[in-house]
């Protein structure tokens, strides 16, 4: 038996149209299952252990990157892996593994059962599955969260637009600050930092591009650093990213663990949900969960 945690409401409604055709689907497979339904943020975290003690062969999560958050939270070091069928307005994580966006492709994948590691960014209190962003990129995941526009987007299927939108607005009153950035015991000092992204893998935001060279499975965190640059260049680099044509104007960095600072503290966001405020620190942890 296969368990559900659904999110209806994930894409504006998105989710419940999904639900629907991968129901109709499972009761034609004549396929056995349990589903729980979310009814708000962190409930899905909650739905974890109750889910476990059935039995089941896997915990499919059907919703965003958020919903995917909170499951995956629950699942570190089980021997219950993740499934996965995207109905979000990013889907980055899905992006990521190469799970297809089309719901019956996803549960026949899921169907299959060809399980694989999957690393995780440990920030102390939670774990991060994409990508974990400290500066305008908090600031723009706290807009784009609280933004008017982020739902009719999303009913037309252009949630990623929403962020570019977001961006766009809190361009016009965000400054850069000084970073203190410390990767495996190095420390490196930036001046004027937009943001710093610290990658599991290769894309958030719905598709950007940050760090291509990121991989989910490789026991190593990727940096990107945007600095030194003015909001006009920032605004060229932008569209230049999602197609990785970015990395030659930012700094790159890699390695196992990362301590950022900031004075003043600057907002920290995680798989696109705002979490913090600087300092963080971040570390990978190793084949934390399996996804099937």
């Amino acid at each position: 038996m296969h368990g559900f945690i659904i999110n209806k409401t994930s894409g504006n409604g998105r989710g419940e149209k999904v639900w629907a055709r991968v129901e109709k689907a499972l009761k034609e497979k004549k396929l056995p299952y349990s589903a729980r339904f979310t009814e708000g943020p962190q409930h899905a975290m909650e739905l974890v252990p109750g889910l476990l003690r059935e039995n089941i062969k896997a915990l499919v999560v059907l919703g965003g990157d958020g919903t995917i958050n909170e499951v995956a939270n629950g699942l570190v070091y089980c021997n219950i892996p993740l499934g996965v069928i995207p109905a979000g307005s990013g889907n980055d994580f899905a992006r990521c593994l190469g799970i297809p966006m089309d719901s019956l492709q996803a549960l026949e994948r899921i169907l299959i059962n060809d399980s694989k590691q999957v690393d995780l960014l440990d920030l102390g209190s939670r774990y991060c599955l994409t990508v974990t962003g400290v500066g305008f990129d908090g600031q723009v995941a706290k807009t784009v969260n609280e933004a008017p526009y982020k739902k009719p987007l999303n009913q037309f299927r252009l949630g990623g637009l929403s962020y570019v939108v977001s961006m766009l607005e809190t361009l016009t009153t965000y400054e850069p600050t000084r970073v203190h950035v410390t990767v495996d015991g190095v420390e490196k000092i930036f001046e004027d930092v937009w943001l710093v992204a610290v990658a599991n893998s290769p894309n958030y935001g719905g598709g950007i591009h940050i760090c291509p060279e990121a991989r989910y499975n490789d026991g190593l965190l990727n940096l990107c650093i945007v600095h030194g640059i003015k909001k006009w260049e920032l605004l060229w680099l932008f569209p230049q990213a999602y197609k990785g044509r970015h990395i030659n104007n930012v700094t790159l960095l890699q390695g196992e663990e990362v301590y950022i600072s900031s004075n003043p503290p600057v907002l920290v966001q995680s798989d696109g949900e705002q979490f913090m405020e600087s300092p963080v620190y971040i570390r990978v942890e190793k084949n934390a969960i399996r996804v099937v």
